[in-house]
């Protein structure tokens, strides 16, 4: 672990539009929000990307020695979540369906996030947690909003009044003008302006609602953010990440909303590019349309996943091809084949430092201090791998080089662990095959040593000769 005063950490701060020295409000300590599920359906792999990055993010800061307090919200009561209601549950009590809905794919998002080795948040805010009787902090901020003037009732509905919000479009550097471009009323909305936003919608018949001074209903999306981020993590906090989609209009209402009830809210923005498929965006229309749940399915191994993930900056789009995810399995293989040399040599003493390794892991973190570069860090890795080949007779060099292989790899969040589909050879077994197949070697029957080893290699086994004798590897 390295010092947090050893050398800054630059982000690119979606609000200034500038990359920058990231210094936390409290020394030593980062406050983070990330806008978390909406839980109408099975997570597929966008949600993955998002969930993934501000894992990575997370983990890095805490191997620089911060302590992180990091919150994923959970919109749990939506129009999506409604309908969905009405689709699975036809006929049954909306608010008993919606409830179902929520929960059954919350179930799936955290099921997913396990699957992929991402780290819980230390709070996991439900939307409708801040509005019942017993915790009704979001009719308490509407309030405050409608009685500092920034908001007003229309009909059982409150909106917030844009006209009110100081330089609203700074962090989608947008003008007003252009923002309004477009925008349009929708018969059931009573607002003043076009781009003035629901903070509360007046109930439906049937579905879920709330009590609150203006009768009853729901909150509107945007104003859950700000309520159960400042509630966890105070008026101020360090950094609010989310996708680029996200910027307008749903961050940049949060930011209205929150300075309009005099909190000054996030100072530094991170924003990820979004993923497509073939170059496509992802539909179900479209036949695209990969869960996480499809991607484990086919390919067993998450962190072919995010080595796609970690070979495009964030700020960048991804696209997904089955030729990316087939470099990752080459990639991955790079490492296991090494470590297989590794592990096979007898543990011994303790690990030295090494000159040429400390320099790879120096880049390393020169590459995540800068906006958290992974494609650059990622390289780094790589060079690792063929520094300590290259070293792969010098025993202390390549354990070495395998022990800070496997910590950096731990701070990209990925697993090393191996998943094989086609072998059910146990090792005793595939031990076995290559000593029979070293004996018809021995007498010079060629033909069974080759068909030994082409019998492995159906079975998803594959050998390596080398001086020190035959190591052999799973393949992926």
């Amino acid at each position: 672990m390295t010092r947090q005063n050893e050398t800054p950490i630059f982000i690119h701060n979606s609000l200034t539009g500038k990359k920058e020295p990231f210094e936390p409000l409290k020394p030593g300590q980062i406050t983070m929000y990330a806008c978390g599920p909406t839980v109408y359906d099975q997570p597929h792999i966008g949600h993955a990307r998002s969930a993934y990055i501000f894992d990575v993010v997370r983990r890095y800061l805490v191997y620089r020695g911060y302590q992180v307090k990091f919150v994923r919200n959970v919109t749990d009561v939506d129009d999506k979540i409604i309908d969905k209601a009405k689709q699975e549950f036809p006929g049954e009590d909306l608010n008993l369906a919606v409830k179902k809905v929520s929960e059954k794919y919350l179930i799936s998002y955290h099921e997913a996030m396990e699957q992929l080795g991402i780290l819980k948040p230390d709070f996991e805010p439900k939307a409708t947690e801040y509005v019942s009787v017993e915790n009704p902090k979001m009719q308490a901020f509407i309030q405050a909003l409608i009685d500092r003037g920034a908001a007003y009732q229309a009909d059982g509905d409150v909106y917030f009044d844009i006209t009110k919000a100081k330089n609203y479009g700074k962090l989608s550097h947008q003008s007003l003008e252009k923002m309004e471009t477009g925008t349009r009323v929708s018969p059931q909305e009573n607002k003043r302006n076009p781009l003035d936003f629901a903070l509360w919608k007046s109930a439906k018949e049937g579905e879920p609602s709330w009590d609150s001074p203006w009768g009853k209903g729901r909150p509107g999306w945007h104003i859950e953010c700000s309520v159960m981020s400042s509630d966890i993590l105070g008026d101020e906090f360090d950094i609010h990440g989310g996708g680029l989609d996200l910027i307008f209009p749903h961050h940049e209402n949060e930011i209205a909303q929150s300075e309009g009830a005099g909190k000054k809210f996030a100072r530094c923005w991170i924003h990820h590019g979004l993923l497509t498929i073939n170059s496509q965006k992802m539909s179900k229309s479209l036949g695209n349309f990969i869960t996480v749940k499809d991607f484990l399915d086919k390919y067993k191994n998450a962190d072919f996943l995010k080595l796609l993930f970690l070979s495009t900056h964030y700020s960048h789009p991804v696209d997904f091809t089955e030729d990316k995810i087939k470099e990752a399995k080459e990639a991955l293989d790079r490492i296991y084949i090494f470590l297989d040399k590794v592990n096979g040599q007898p543990k011994q003493g303790t690990l030295k430092e090494i000159r040429e390794i400390q320099e790879i892991k120096a880049k390393f973190e020169a590459a995540m201090d800068d906006d958290f570069n992974t494609p650059e860090a990622l390289a780094s890795i790589f060079d690792l791998v063929k520094l300590a080949n290259k070293n792969i007779n010098d025993l202390d060099f390549i354990r070495a080089a395998a022990d800070t292989l496997r910590g950096l790899c731990r701070v990209l969040g990925l697993s090393l662990e191996r998943v094989s589909e086609t072998s059910l050879l146990s090792d005793e077994e595939i031990d076995s095959m290559i000593l029979e197949r070293k004996k018809a070697k021995s007498e010079k029957d060629y033909k069974l040593a080759d068909e030994i080893r082409k019998d492995l290699e159906a079975k998803g086994i594959i050998l390596e000769d080398t001086k020190e004798g035959t190591i052999w590897r799973r393949k992926l």
